[in-house]
């Protein structure tokens, strides 16, 4: 694809979700909507270990190494009291698909629900939670739903389409939300603690990782700043870079190479299946410094660092490495990196 062409691509007038005011901007579209079809997903359930479990689209299997994008993991932990839900999902549809493979496990109740980013596909499913279940956000997540909600809504269906259940999902307040370097602990029994993280930016300032301690291993949520392994890269279009690189690497550097890692859109993996995304952020760090030092305007570093090593198939390589996360870094490192 050309780079006139990328720049170019179609845009839309929308609300930008990620500002506490309502502020018109182009987005550039994908080239094709729905990324993903929320109303064709089929979720599958798979152990880890003993009340411990992952949830994920049954194409991950064998798509995500093809570069195909994939809908939302998911997942939950079974303690001594009750569940513990990581995301709620998109739409009705793909909540009461995953409630429903709880229930194949489990009677108890859904004691925490979390949400790991404000993207809806991770938290529109929260109004249909039974009323006794304790949400639980990143404390800029909570205050962003509650300022942009139907501002979230109108940009979740301009990417995933209308009639998947989007419409329908009405905002419901996180009960107990985490500061910024912030961590909360929860006990789920039998030596299980979970550890709920706000590290700060690593996609956006909505994240938060899940990262449970177990004796039978490790598991770690990743969300969106681990969208998937090989060939996807990550999506860093909410405006930010040198900070999520740093809190990617940090991440990174905390888990083991035996931990269990459910990505926020792809296959369960490992350390090793999120490097690429590390290489990646390091790899377009690295390059935008130099352009930058060499004086390069913003539309000659896009026509620069195409970063073809990385584009393995990825389907949405082009709207993303040219559209977001080049410009991103571009701004970033102009701004705050070194001089």
């Amino acid at each position: 694809m050309k780079i006139k062409k990328i720049i170019s691509a179609l845009a839309v007038i929308i609300c930008c979700m990620f500002s506490n005011t309502i502020v018109y901007a182009q987005f550039p579209m994908p080239d094709h909507v729905p990324i993903w079809d929320a109303n064709k997903v089929t979720l599958k359930l798979h152990k880890i270990s003993d009340n411990v479990y992952a949830v994920s689209p049954s194409t991950t299997e064998t798509e995500t190494t093809k570069g195909i994008a994939q809908a939302t993991s998911a997942g939950f932990i079974v303690g001594d009291k009750g569940v513990l839900l990581i995301e709620t999902m998109l739409s009705k549809g793909l909540y009461d698909q995953l409630y429903k493979l709880i229930r194949s496990v489990t009677p108890k109740p859904i004691v925490y629900a979390i949400n790991t980013s404000d993207h809806g596909d991770h938290c529109f499913g929260n109004y249909l939670l039974p009323k006794e279940t304790i949400v639980i956000q990143n404390e800029f997540c909570k205050e962003n739903l509650s300022k942009n909600y139907d501002n979230i809504k109108q940009f979740m269906i301009m990417l995933f389409g209308k009639g998947r259940g989007i419409e329908e999902s009405v905002y419901r307040p996180a009960d107990i939300t985490i500061a910024i370097n912030q961590t909360m602990k929860v006990d789920m029994g039998k030596g299980n603690i979970v550890e709920i993280m706000n590290v700060g930016t690593a996609q956006s300032p909505a994240d938060l990782f899940v990262y449970l301690k177990s004796p039978s291993g490790n598991v770690l949520w990743a969300g969106n700043p681990f969208i998937a392994e090989s060939p996807t890269i990550p999506w860093l279009f909410d405006g930010y870079f040198l900070e999520p690189v740093q809190n990617l690497n940090k991440i990174y550097n905390m888990i083991s190479d035996k931990d269990i890692v459910v990505p926020g859109h792809g296959r369960i993996t490992n350390k090793a299946g999120i490097k690429y995304t590390i290489d990646y952020v390091t790899a377009l760090q690295t390059n935008v410094e130099n352009a930058v030092k060499k004086g390069f305007t913003l539309e000659e570093t896009i026509a620069a660092v195409t970063m073809k090593e990385f584009d393995k198939g990825y389907e949405l390589f082009n709207w993303l490495h040219f559209n977001f996360n080049v410009p991103n870094a571009y701004k970033d490192i102009k701004q705050n990196g070194p001089k």
